[in-house]
């Protein structure tokens, strides 16, 4: 084989495992939109194909892992490329853990059925997956085009998810000291709003990971965290 033919064998080997991690990433979108859509619409039927399609993502996940160590063992890559398959690697475990975080969500639809607190708390659980959505598609496309700049928004964007949690969890809060009875369904909503947040955070995790792919280091500033009472509280 020549040189030529290695080198795009290589580039053709690359790439799919960029693709591999790109459907990862749109299902993962996916499953966080319908997630959050079975919960507020109370669509068992949609809930249940949220826990279903998870398996997708794992699989996924599997062939990610398969295709770079295969790359590490027979191409020896160096400098950026080998950085884009570590960084592969490590975006489809968090990917993985957004579509855990989704079945999660999708598992307490059930539980939460005709309880009046979703409709209180639906639009903010709405916006803060909207957001969520949004980073993950701005970062998997930083992934794509290796843009470092494009990563460190995304990194200032979950500091907005992190504020609506915190308003969120104290909304919920207020629900559970005012009236007993909602005190199950509240930490139902509690979790559910500490499953975006989390999934913000992994957004963040990966664009990290597209900064160290273009910049050769990991970025140095420092995210904005949720509020500590509200972490310690619902994790």
């Amino acid at each position: 084989m020549t040189h030529e033919h290695i080198v795009q064998a290589f580039d053709d080997e690359l790439d799919d495992l960029i693709a591999k991690v790109l459907e990862m990433g749109n299902r993962a979108q996916k499953q966080l939109n319908e997630s959050i859509t079975s919960l507020l619409e109370q669509d068992l039927d949609l809930a249940q194909k949220v826990i279903s399609d998870d398996r997708t993502i794992d699989q996924l996940e599997l062939e990610v892992a398969t295709a770079a160590t295969e790359i590490f063992a027979l191409r020896q890559p160096m400098a950026a490329d080998l950085r884009s398959i570590v960084a592969a690697f490590k975006i489809s475990s968090d990917l993985e853990r957004i579509g855990d975080h989704a079945k999660n969500i999708a598992k307490r639809t059930a539980t939460m059925k005709q309880v009046p607190l979703v409709a209180e708390v639906g639009s903010n659980l709405r916006h803060a997956s909207k957001l969520v959505e949004i980073m993950i598609e701005d970062v998997l496309q930083a992934f794509v085009r290796r843009d470092a700049e494009a990563a460190i928004k995304v990194l200032r964007a979950d500091q907005e998810v992190d504020q609506l949690y915190t308003s969120m969890f104290r909304e919920i809060l207020t629900y559970m000291m005012e009236d007993p009875r909602y005190i199950t369904a509240s930490t139902h909503l509690l979790f559910i709003a500490k499953n975006i947040e989390r999934m913000g955070d992994h957004a963040t995790n990966i664009a990290e990971q597209v900064y160290y792919v273009k910049m050769g280091h990991y970025f140095e500033g420092e995210r904005e965290n949720a509020d500590q009472a509200a972490t310690v509280i619902v994790e």
